[in-house]
């Protein structure tokens, strides 16, 4: 039985033991039969009825699997923070959590979308400032050591990559001096290493402000964040003032982090943080990617090269 290979029927069965005999520890036993709710190439879900409500069960691939173990972590780092498990097996990745309701993309209005946005940004701001002190104990959970320092060397073991390679652009390789620079710089500002989520957007919080998903995150520069979040919300922003609206958010999700740096370095790191972070990005896929359990959609297998080829692009802020 291969690891965490949700297509065979034995690790299914498996799984399926693991969750009823938890829940049953728990005083919830199961009600029903356990469904496959969604599979991917790097994860997959299945979702178990019990008398107090659904509850959710979710397996890695294997370089994705420190999941469990980061969302243990995080309950007792920030607490309130985040979705709480009810059970994990850290050594195969295994986590079984509570239904948590509606996110906040499935609730948030119109008309209240910036407060919105804003109070969770500033609430992942609390959250990472808690993960600063911690750092060193995410990664020796297998959280991926990403931090500044380490990015250069990065990027060029994933240039070292023939599959990768192939498909960069020319300028790409060229960048390898100014991304060193960038990173230097960077290093330099005095923020410190936090927990990088990487994939944060709306979907990835509760409607109350607890943060799930923990597949992509690793150990690295706190603004990396930023990446994936702002180029979301530049995306969900079609108005004259979007630029404006964007610089408002970055500014809230700055705002507890001032007591580090003036607001012009703070700023100025947040871009440098967007544009390294696209290694970060690339790592995340390349993680996810390598022994997907389930074939790879066209869309997706060329993802880590894409997000090379964004080096050459400014960013949003």
């Amino acid at each position: 039985m291969r690891d965490n290979d949700w297509n065979d029927p034995d690790w299914r069965a498996a799984a399926h033991t693991w969750i009823t005999g938890r829940l049953a520890d728990l005083g919830t036993p199961v009600t029903g039969a356990i469904e496959e709710f969604r599979s991917r190439p790097w994860s997959v879900t299945h979702r178990a009825p019990t008398a107090a409500g659904t509850r959710w069960f979710k397996a890695n691939i294997t370089g994705c699997r420190y999941e469990a173990a980061l969302a243990e972590a995080l309950a007792g780092i920030a607490p309130g923070a985040t979705l709480v498990p009810l059970a994990v097996d850290t050594g195969r990745g295994w986590l079984l959590t509570a239904d948590a309701g509606p996110t906040l993309r499935e609730t948030m209005s119109g008309t209240g979308r910036i407060a919105t946005w804003t109070a969770m940004l500033q609430a992942w701001s609390a959250l990472q400032r808690a993960t600063v002190a911690h750092v060193d104990r995410l990664c020796a959970l297998g959280v991926p050591d990403q931090r500044v320092s380490l990015l250069p060397g990065l990027l060029a073991g994933l240039l070292a990559d023939p599959d990768i390679r192939a498909e960069v652009k020319p300028g790409v390789p060229a960048l390898s001096g100014e991304y060193a620079r960038w990173c230097a710089e960077l290093a330099a500002d005095g923020i410190p290493a936090a927990l990088q989520h990487d994939d944060l957007h709306t979907g990835n919080v509760f409607a109350d402000m607890r943060f799930f998903d923990w597949g992509d995150a690793s150990v690295g520069h706190p603004f990396g964040t930023l990446l994936v979040t702002l180029n979301g919300l530049h995306d969900a922003l079609d108005t004259p003032d979007r630029q404006a609206l964007l610089h408002r958010l970055r500014d809230a999700y700055l705002e507890p982090w001032t007591d580090l740096a003036d607001r012009a370095t703070l700023r100025r790191s947040a871009t440098l943080a967007c544009r390294v972070t696209r290694v970060s990005r690339a790592l995340s896929w390349q993680r996810g990617l390598t022994g997907a359990v389930i074939p790879v959609d066209e869309m997706f297998r060329d993802a880590p090269a894409a997000w090379l080829n964004e080096l050459l692009e400014p960013t949003t802020i």
